[in-house]
């Protein structure tokens, strides 16, 4: 019957992720449980024990510990349980533990933010990276190609128009501009939600979901080594962020 209790208590509180909740009931032995007399009985026994001592002259040593032994002098009752009250006790509880549980999380919560800045940063730094590569992959991809021409076409001249336009439609399918204004938008974003705190958990999965869209793009785009390497980077970065946003309500 504590169920909806406890579930209500917890939700206010709480509206992201998964929580165990315990509630564990002690009631006391001595609160729980009465005791009565049955005066009927009592005095049955009583009247008897007088009536022995004056027909055969006993002594009568009856005591009140001997009477309570007696079958049915003394009955024992449990009080029956207050739900309203126990109700009211583990819904206090339960807010106490709540409050104290969002204290720690607020406190794991500042480090994590911390710790996804400074991964922001090393994001824009593999951007960087990224931008002045772009053009350094369209210039060796001419280069290559003026080179395999020269092979090919030996002593015949070559047609300079031509290398500037398939250079030019090369570097328009490997350009990668797009997805790193995004990218930085993205992290001008999460940046952004950080500050202003609040239930941000879920728009953190959803926008390191766009970072790692965004480096399969450039990194398909890619056909150069050294930009492959990058895109790693990028990737291992942008997957940490992935991984610590999972623990932010």
């Amino acid at each position: 019957f504590l169920e909806e209790t406890v579930k209500n208590v917890v939700s206010k509180w709480v509206s992201r992720g998964k929580i165990e909740v315990g509630v564990s009931f002690e009631p006391s032995a001595v609160e729980n449980v009465v005791i009565s007399v049955n005066n009927s009985v009592l005095e049955s026994f009583v009247a008897a024990a007088k009536e022995i001592e004056n027909k055969y002259g006993l002594k009568n040593d009856i005591s009140v510990m001997s009477l309570l032994r007696m079958p049915e002098v003394a009955q024992s009752q449990k009080n029956e349980l207050n739900e309203d009250e126990l109700t009211q006790k583990v819904a206090e509880l339960t807010e106490l533990a709540v409050k104290s549980f969002n204290e720690m999380r607020l406190h794991e919560g500042t480090r994590l933010k911390d710790d996804i800045l400074q991964k922001c940063f090393l994001l824009e730094k593999f951007v960087t990276a990224v931008e002045a590569r772009s053009p350094v992959t369209v210039l060796a991809y001419r280069q290559r190609l003026t080179a395999k021409l020269k092979e090919v076409l030996e002593n015949t001249a070559i047609d300079e128009s031509r290398i500037l336009t398939e250079a030019a439609i090369f570097a328009d399918k490997v350009s990668v501009d797009e997805e790193t204004v995004r990218i930085r938008s993205h992290i001008a974003a999460l940046r952004e939600m950080l500050k202003d705190g609040g239930i941000i958990g879920r728009k953190l999965d959803f926008l390191a979901q766009e970072f790692a869209r965004e480096a399969n793009t450039i990194g398909s785009k890619g056909n150069d080594i050294e930009m492959g390497r990058i895109v790693v980077e990028l990737k291992t970065e942008i997957e940490k962020i992935r991984e610590q946003v999972q623990n932010i309500e």
